[in-house]
């Protein structure tokens, strides 16, 4: 089922990353879900999943997204300008939420958040909300991208690190040299010991969720290295430690 949505911003972080904020009268959702936008075309519906960054209750939805330049739907979205409609999914839908973490006491716990390129979004919606303080002791946000320019959002994750005591943002630019940034991958920063030595934490079975979201490579090399250490997969059968979402 889809609703019409008008598009009341559209923000270029780069000349093919962007952000779009849109007016739609969507179901309550929980922070970390997606949802699927469409636009008119002649023979077929061509419609793509967007994570939300905005967190619930807010009066407009806003996505990430990257222009790709083969893509169907999204050089389309980006072409798009205040005033201009589209189709939203009317509700959300996916797992990468807090809410299917396992519950545990607050104390000493550590929620590591592993993000590569416009993957951020979900987790920029989570710190949206007050759950994550109110259940973890230590955030830490790792955001990794190739250039600087490609940090959607930064000044915003800075100010909000700034303002909430226990939340680490941990930058990786992999293409360039950038002050107070890694220049490894995420896998390889975390091999090396470079992540826990940045946010002065250990992670582990004990202490520690791990929610990874971004390209398909990312997240299993990531997801294979925490199992060599001794963390699980979180299921619904079996909590665990480890919560993947691939975003393609």
């Amino acid at each position: 089922m889809w609703v019409e949505g008008r598009v009341l911003q559209r923000k270029d972080w780069t000349d093919k990353l962007f952000s779009l904020r849109i007016d739609a009268k969507i179901a309550p959702f929980i922070a970390g879900q997606f949802i699927k936008l469409s636009l008119p075309s002649e023979d077929k519906r061509i419609a793509r999943a967007y994570s939300l960054v905005n967190p619930p209750g807010a009066d407009y939805i806003e996505v990430l997204a990257v222009a790709v330049e083969e893509g169907e739907l999204s050089p389309r979205l980006q072409d798009l300008s205040p005033g201009d409609v589209l189709q939203v999914s009317a509700s959300a839908t996916g797992f990468l939420t807090l809410g299917e973490l396992p519950d545990a006491p607050a104390a000493g716990r550590q929620l590591w958040m592993l993000a590569t390129g416009t993957a951020v979004g979900p987790f920029i919606a989570m710190l949206g909300t007050e759950e994550p303080w109110q259940r973890f002791e230590h955030l830490v946000l790792v955001y990794g991208v190739r250039r600087a320019e490609d940090l959607a959002y930064l000044d915003e994750l800075q100010a909000l690190a700034a303002s909430r005591p226990g939340l680490q943002l941990i930058l990786s630019v992999t293409r360039e040299s950038v002050p107070g940034a890694m220049q490894q991958r995420i896998p390889d920063a975390l091999a090396s010991g470079a992540i826990e030595a940045a946010s002065g934490l250990t992670l582990s079975a004990a202490h520690s969720q791990v929610m990874i979201c971004g390209n398909p490579e990312m997240v299993a090399s990531t997801q294979a290295l925490l199992l060599e250490r001794g963390l699980c997969k979180n299921l619904r059968r079996a909590p665990g430690q480890i919560t993947v979402e691939k975003y393609w």
